[in-house]
């Protein structure tokens, strides 16, 4: 049955083609959702961009439709239902507002106008606002989010299958270094979930991790990954002396080093809370294969200028000044990375004065080709599915992409752990051979930040 769809404006902002997401419904757009856009237009941010792509899609519209224009409706294409902007014949407040004038309140008065006037099909609010939602539902009117882009957060996994083989087959798996794959395996649960009935078994896909359990309990288990090019279980290639003086010090991190050391995997998810050592072995892996095996050109390292708690404000100085507090958990893990050994824990400054090791605000990526390049994105969880396409697509010929984060640490307020673009993108690529997926869940931080992380 054809619905009417109203949309909020963090709709249009977080997916700026999203009117042409809703198949054959008829679309409505308040006003002041025009207004809010062109509030926006003019940020150098990927809000404004967005807004200034939302302008144009409405203003080709515009130029298509019949007398009345878009207050009249428009087609949007075969297949696809219409669009009009409702424009009230006033602003018409909600009674129950506290703050008559916000403009969230006239968008949701504009929609229960709508359900008001058309009683022939149901009308629908669509917010990504938690509280919209819940304002609407207490005023009788239908309300969603948009779930163009949103996954079921239980369908994400950790990367990581079970294979239970006899104790023969475990040691043939050692002695001729493959294993003939079985035709599907068990996955793993992520660290917390309930434990009730075991998972149903899935298909091997590419560069999945693979733990192989002897099926006696004697705890003789062994590690791989799976190629698909030779569809062959093959043993992990991490060096016995480590990356960078850094051991893996639980299975997850063996695999997660395993899939950032491939060079034919040209992009890898990392997903992990805090202290798990996501970033720290991606700089570890990155800078072995930029300083000293010479695969890459550069290694760059970015991470969005998000910040957690209140904002304190403008920062003094010139462009690294400013940075310097955004970037200083990369310079963290640098400086630990070469205070190991005999090396200089100052040294990664002449990386990046040479121009080995290059660190910079995400803002600056748009535009940028990126050919034979290890780039690193930290904290990718805060940003959208629109984001994180604008930065793979940068990716150039044999440039490696490493996206790390924590789905349940998010700052922007636009998504949240089923939108989020860390998680679409851990989904989406799931079946690429060039792709490489790892849950981390132990903490190896510290005991204590372990015990935070856990309690807290």
């Amino acid at each position: 049955m054809k619905k009417n769809y109203v949309l909020d404006t963090n709709v249009l902002i977080h997916d700026p083609l999203a009117i042409f997401r809703f198949e054959d419904n008829d679309l409505i757009i308040p006003i002041y959702v025009i207004e809010e856009i062109d509030q926006f237009k003019r940020e150098g941010t990927e809000r404004g961009r967005n807004c200034r792509q939302i302008a144009r899609v409405l203003d080709d519209l515009r130029a298509k439709a019949a007398v009345g224009g878009l207050s009249q409706g428009v087609s949007l294409g075969d297949g696809l239902g219409t669009l009009r902007v409702a424009v009230p014949s006033t602003r018409g407040d909600l009674p129950v507002a506290l703050d008559g004038n916000a403009q969230d309140h006239a968008i949701l008065k504009t929609a229960l106008d709508v359900r008001d006037r058309d009683k022939t099909k149901p009308t629908v609010f669509v917010t990504m606002d938690t509280n919209l939602r819940i304002r609407a539902d207490a005023l009788g009117m239908e309300a969603e989010t948009y779930e163009n882009s949103r996954l079921a957060v239980e369908s994400l996994d950790t990367g990581v299958l079970e294979i239970t083989l006899d104790k023969e087959a475990i040691d043939s798996f050692f002695q001729n270094g493959f294993l003939e794959p079985p035709a599907t395996a068990r996955p793993t649960l992520p660290e917390g979930a309930p434990k009730g009935a075991p998972e149903p078994e899935q298909q091997l896909r590419p560069n999945a991790c693979v733990v192989l359990k002897d099926a006696g309990g004697t705890g003789h288990t062994a590690l791989g990954r799976y190629d698909a090019t030779k569809n062959a279980i093959m043993p992990l290639r991490v060096p016995r002396e480590g990356v960078m003086g850094i051991r893996p010090k639980n299975k997850e991190q063996a695999f997660a080093l395993e899939l950032l050391l491939d060079d034919s995997v040209r992009l890898v998810t990392l997903v992990g809370k805090a202290g798990t050592g996501k970033t720290l072995i991606a700089l570890a892996a990155g800078l072995r294969k930029v300083v000293e095996d010479g695969t890459f050109t550069r290694m760059l390292v970015s991470r969005p200028i998000m910040p957690m708690g209140r904002d304190i404000g403008f920062l003094p100085g010139d462009v690294d000044e400013k940075l310097n507090p955004w970037m200083q958990p990369i310079f963290d893990n640098l400086e630990f990375l070469y205070s190991h050994g005999k090396r200089d824990k100052d040294a990664f400054h002449e990386l990046i004065e040479g121009g080995l090791v290059q660190i910079e605000p995400l803002t600056y990526i748009r535009g940028r080709s990126l050919p034979h390049q290890y780039l690193i994105v930290d904290e990718a969880q805060n940003l959208t599915p629109h984001e994180i396409k604008t930065i793979i697509t940068r990716a150039g010929e044999a440039t490696k992409i490493v996206l790390t984060g924590d789905p349940q640490q998010i700052d922007n307020p636009y998504v949240d752990s089923a939108s989020n673009g860390l998680s679409v993108v851990a989904e989406r690529f799931r079946n690429e051979k060039i792709s490489g997926h790892v849950s981390l869940a132990k903490g190896e931080r510290s005991e204590l930040a372990e015990l935070a992380a856990n309690l807290l």
